[in-house]
């Protein structure tokens, strides 16, 4: 139906009750009574729409703390209809509050570091990680302008100059940062910043172990390669002949241990291969860690076990790994002669294996380097040795999976210690009195 009929139906109705009131009066009464009655009628018409109009005023001002009135006749649908719109409107607003406070929820969990500038660079908002990168305090902060907080030339000369095509890497607060603006609205800037650091160590950590193990690779492959070229080329003698088939046999090996080094490495890093605890005997682990160092000592060194602590739970494979390269670097660098003493026992934290040795010791300053792939002390040593440089790398990887830690306490010349610490939480049963061997 046409608005317009709708609204003068109604107010033709009540003008026509008045008139017919009025003329009531008039009949019974006279033309002047009539008339009043008239009179009254409107002016009782006008102040109940003043009341109401008074009321909706009211109401307007303060809409959330007032009730809006029943009304009557047209201020009945007009009210209700204020109150449909009123309800709507809240219901909005808790949703919008809602997705403001996930908004806020998400912005605070992201790592990547977010703040909100006005279009002169004045602070507005920021999130945790923005904080943590860049130093700033959202309380503290709030109406300040950025370029005067954070104090680098590249940083302000980026956000000076506009020129925001491209992102900015900046070294902030010794981390690497990238830092990328983003128009937002008018007048208004987003300015993200995205954590670096550890991707580059990780990425350096990668190329350096490449370049390290294509290094070592290619020393035997040199020497494998030329011995055949010899061979190729000329007639050897047997002895000779001999002398080079053995050099090639030890350096095939070296390539060998290095490989499965690698993989056992890889192994170990991988999330593909979680650890699966099993009971580990460790009498019987430590016997064949010991015979086998026994057997790369050649009778060279004065070599003793002693047990007394628990069994663990654990990976038997990878303990026997970290436990037989922490004997096999003792028999290496203790010159012939010389003790090494292995003992397993328990502790108030738990249970720890030690390595002892009188071997030439390590000096200060590369000990806090040395569970780094193809990190060596004396390059031309370890080569002597057979070494792969990947041996404590190992170690420590293994410990890593096991909740352990790794200490080395060592002096040039004096010897050193290598400490196996593993949580009681790993702990199984107490092995049967004091062994040794």
């Amino acid at each position: 139906m046409n608005p317009k009929v709708v609204f003068w139906v109604p107010v033709g109705i009540r003008l026509a009750f008045l008139l017919g009131g009025a003329g009531l009066v008039w009949w019974w009464f006279g033309v002047e009574a009539g008339v009043a009655a008239a009179f009254a009628g409107v002016l009782a018409a006008v102040f109940i729409q003043l009341k109401y109009l008074y009321q909706l005023s009211e109401w307007l001002e303060k809409p959330e703390s007032g009730r809006l009135p029943d009304g009557w006749g047209e201020w009945t649908d007009i009210f209700a209809r204020l109150y449909r719109l009123r309800r709507d409107d809240e219901k909005n607003q808790a949703e919008l509050t809602e997705w403001l406070a996930r908004f806020r929820q998400a912005m605070h969990l992201l790592p990547d570091g977010v703040v909100i500038m006005d279009d002169v660079l004045f602070l507005e908002w920021c999130n945790p990680a923005a904080e943590e990168h860049l130093g700033l305090q959202q309380a503290r902060d709030k109406g300040m302008r950025v370029t005067n907080l954070v104090r680098s030339p590249d940083f302000m000369d980026y956000l000076i100059l506009g020129r925001y095509d491209q992102p900015l890497t900046l070294n902030f607060r010794g981390r690497k940062l990238v830092a990328h603006i983003i128009p937002f609205e008018n007048r208004r800037q987003i300015l993200v910043t995205h954590d670096i650091t550890e991707t580059q160590r990780a990425e350096m950590m990668r190329r350096d172990f490449i370049a390290n193990a294509s290094h070592e690779l290619r020393t035997p492959l040199t020497v494998i390669a030329g011995f055949l070229e010899i061979a190729a080329s000329m007639e050897l003698d047997p002895e000779t002949r001999a002398a080079h088939l053995k050099l090639m046999t030890e350096q095939s090996h070296r390539m060998q241990h290095l490989i499965e080094d690698m993989l056992t490495l890889s192994r170990l890093e991988s999330v593909d291969h979680p650890m699966r605890p099993e009971h580990v005997n460790i009498p019987a682990l430590l016997e064949q860690v010991l015979h086998e160092g026994r057997a790369l000592s050649g009778g060279k060194h004065d070599i003793s076990l002693e047990v007394h602590g628990g069994d663990v739970m654990g990976n038997m494979d990878e303990l026997h790994s970290a436990f037989g390269n922490l004997v096999s670097n003792a028999v290496r660098y203790t010159p012939a002669g010389g003790a090494i003493r292995l003992r397993w026992e328990d502790t108030p934290t738990g249970v720890q294996f030690q390595v002892q040795d009188t071997g030439i010791g390590i000096s200060p300053e590369h000990i806090s380097r040395l569970t780094e792939r193809f990190y060596r002390v004396d390059k031309s040593r370890s080569r002597e040795t057979q070494g792969t440089g990947l041996g404590l790398a190992i170690v420590k990887h293994v410990l890593l999976r096991h909740s352990g830690k790794l200490n080395i306490s060592s002096e040039a010349g004096q010897g050193s210690t290598f400490t196996v610490s593993l949580p009681k939480s790993l702990v199984s049963t107490n092995v049967e009195p004091a062994q040794a061997a």
